[in-house]
């Protein structure tokens, strides 16, 4: 008996290319890999069950309803290799002067899920940043999850060749800078951020998919957890101060990318005390709109 081929994840090959247009590529489109820790972007349909009541007690039917494309994309957080994701989550380009701040042009994907060992593709089209987060913790590599929503999923080989959009290592939370307020500040333990644009999938009638998506307000909501030394961070949440949080990473080749909330509003400041351990204070935050800045601004 010949072996059976299966799927395995170490082979996994995945490859994306900015679209024309939404769900539309170019005639020959630029294609880069990309690189993920996890991938799960997947095609789904609602389900309508007959509601016939008969004599036999069975289901006479079933129907599945439009199509959907939604789901993680899981990443450690390279310098330059997701900057066409960063695009579309930020609904905006990169400046000449290398930054990048929350806009309203959309830019959508074509991404690509291959197991050539088994000679499966799927690629799905008109793919959009919903969500994007990133997680910055002690002694550990930076995380960030794309959360994508699109409108279809072709099984065909779309996309080949693809090149490195980078091969630089992952950022880590051990070299960098973080302030809050303006000042620097080293007793925070976690930093943690998404941001939510909020789309919606655009259904009419006679077609089986979406036929655009549709944005809402990007809301930036993050949790700031620090070693609690005093009441200076506490008393921002009692008393509704303004502040701020900047944070810049930098890799082993020395590429930074800054993170910077120019004006955030605490909306907690918790201070559980579980055990006879060190006591930390943990404090949600939501970004809001400066009068020089957007919520967020990216430099690399």
């Amino acid at each position: 008996m010949a072996e059976q081929l299966v799927a395995r994840g170490s082979n996994l090959e995945l490859l994306y290319a900015v679209e024309e247009s939404w769900a539309e590529l170019a005639a020959t489109p630029t294609v880069y890999k990309l690189r993920a820790t996890s991938f799960n972007v997947n095609l789904s349909k609602d389900t309508f069950t007959s509601n016939e009541l008969r004599s036999d007690r069975q289901v006479a039917e079933l129907r599945t309803g439009m199509k959907s494309i939604s789901g993680d994309i899981e990443t450690e957080l390279i310098y330059g290799a997701f900057d066409d994701l960063i695009e579309s989550a930020m609904f905006n380009t990169w400046a000449s002067d290398g930054t990048i701040t929350i806009g309203t042009t959309q830019r959508s994907l074509t991404i690509q899920r291959g197991f050539p060992e088994i000679s499966a593709y799927s690629a799905f089209s008109g793919c959009v940043v919903n969500q994007w987060s990133v997680s910055i913790r002690p002694n550990a590599v930076v995380t960030s999850t794309f959360s994508i929503i699109g409108k279809d999923m072709g099984n065909s080989q779309v996309l080949t060749g693809g090149t490195d959009k980078s091969t630089y290592a992952p950022f880590d939370s051990f070299t960098g800078t973080l302030k809050e307020g303006g000042t620097t500040i080293a007793v925070v333990t976690g930093l943690d951020f998404t941001l939510n644009n909020n789309i919606s999938p655009l259904q009419v009638l006679m077609q089986d998919a979406a036929v655009g998506l549709a944005e809402g307000r990007a809301n930036i909501t993050g949790t700031l957890t620090a070693y609690f030394t005093d009441v200076s961070l506490l008393d921002k949440f009692v008393n509704e101060t303004i502040s701020s949080i900047e944070v810049t990473l930098t890799d082993p080749d020395g590429n930074s990318l800054t993170f910077y909330f120019p004006r955030i509003k605490y909306t907690g400041g918790d201070v559980p005390v579980n055990d006879e351990g060190p006591v930390t204070i943990s404090l949600p935050f939501t970004a809001l709109k400066d009068d020089t800045y957007t919520s967020l601004q990216i430099t690399k």
